[in-house]
């Protein structure tokens, strides 16, 4: 049975969906062993012994987070040597796919970015060229370190609660090797929206919601869903940027993107193209969009959204 090690950087009071999602793959591939940087809660530790970890490592080291990813790197690097993993799961944020390169060169281990599904024996299936086609690739290495895209994934519990191990993994004081030090940092203000990342649900406007969002977050909010947005409609200081979806933003997986005033390019495509079903509204019939949408709407988006926020409330009760 393989020897799977899976990353968790910070949890917080409960762990995200897409950590249950990398617990339950690890699970599915062989003995599962988490390496947690950060606090962990009552609720995180039950949820790793619901989820079958046999073993739990922590740093020795209590400042990893004042820094940037280089300590945390020597970190996985230990537990992946102490536990004989020959497989490490990430998450596919930009951080985690940094840690994966730079884990990659530590441990001589092929890196495999973008991964929606991998098989028993370790081969990896992921979309490429802007989710143009589906390829099927496997590390040569001993090791081999993979970032999951969150939902593409159905979180399981194990048949059976495990009691998982506890342990320590020696590394060295991030402050006493040279390394990037984080000097501040600024708390994002919560919307109540989950992150868009992690969200089964999107719903992105583009240029055809002229400077009004109001339409796309209360159709998001009636569906519990994130906001999303077009580079047009970001650089244009509609919506901050960090809800840009696409080839210079982010890469969104969900099980319903709603494309709202958004023609389609290329650039848009690569960001959201993977989702599960794709329905477009614009009042443009010839728009790119509707060639990959599953539904299409050819009307004005501020017709449309508010009688599909209605309807949506109206059945919600």
């Amino acid at each position: 049975m393989a020897k799977v090690l899976v990353f968790i950087d910070n949890p917080g009071s409960a762990l995200k969906k897409s950590s249950l999602e990398l617990l339950t793959l690890a699970r599915s591939l062989g003995d599962s062993a988490v390496a947690v940087n950060g606090d962990v809660s009552d609720a995180v530790a039950a949820s790793f012994a619901e989820y079958g970890a046999s073993a739990v490592l922590r740093p020795s080291a209590q400042d990893l987070d004042e820094y940037l990813v280089a300590p945390k790197v020597t970190f996985l690097a230990a537990a992946a040597e102490s536990t004989g993993a020959a497989i490490v799961l990430l998450d596919n944020s930009p951080e985690g796919k940094e840690i994966a390169a730079r884990l990659g060169i530590r441990l001589g281990a092929g890196v495999i970015t973008d991964v929606v599904s991998v098989d028993s024996d370790g081969s990896a299936h992921k979309a490429v060229l802007a989710g143009s086609y589906n390829t099927t690739c496997k590390a040569k290495t001993p090791v081999s370190i993979l970032t999951i895209k969150a939902n593409n994934v159905v979180p399981e519990p194990a048949a059976a609660h495990s009691t998982p191990e506890q342990g320590t993994v020696d590394v060295p004081a991030a402050g006493a090797v040279p390394a990037a030090r984080v000097t501040a940092r600024e708390q994002k203000v919560a919307s109540g929206r989950p992150d868009l990342t992690d969200a089964r649900i999107v719903v992105a406007g583009g240029r055809g919601m002229d400077g009004n969002f109001g339409p796309v977050e209360e159709l998001a909010d009636a569906l519990g869903a994130a906001v999303g947005a077009s580079r047009a409609a970001t650089d244009a200081g509609w919506i901050s940027h960090d809800a840009q979806v696409g080839q210079t933003g982010k890469t969104v997986s969900p099980q319903l993107y709603i494309s709202a005033g958004i023609s389609g390019a290329i650039q848009q495509k690569a960001g959201m193209q993977t989702s599960k079903v794709i329905v477009a509204v614009n009042k443009d019939a010839e728009s790119p969009v509707f060639e990959i949408a599953d539904f299409g709407i050819v009307g004005d988006v501020f017709d449309v959204l508010p009688q599909a926020t209605a309807e949506i409330k109206k059945r919600k009760g």
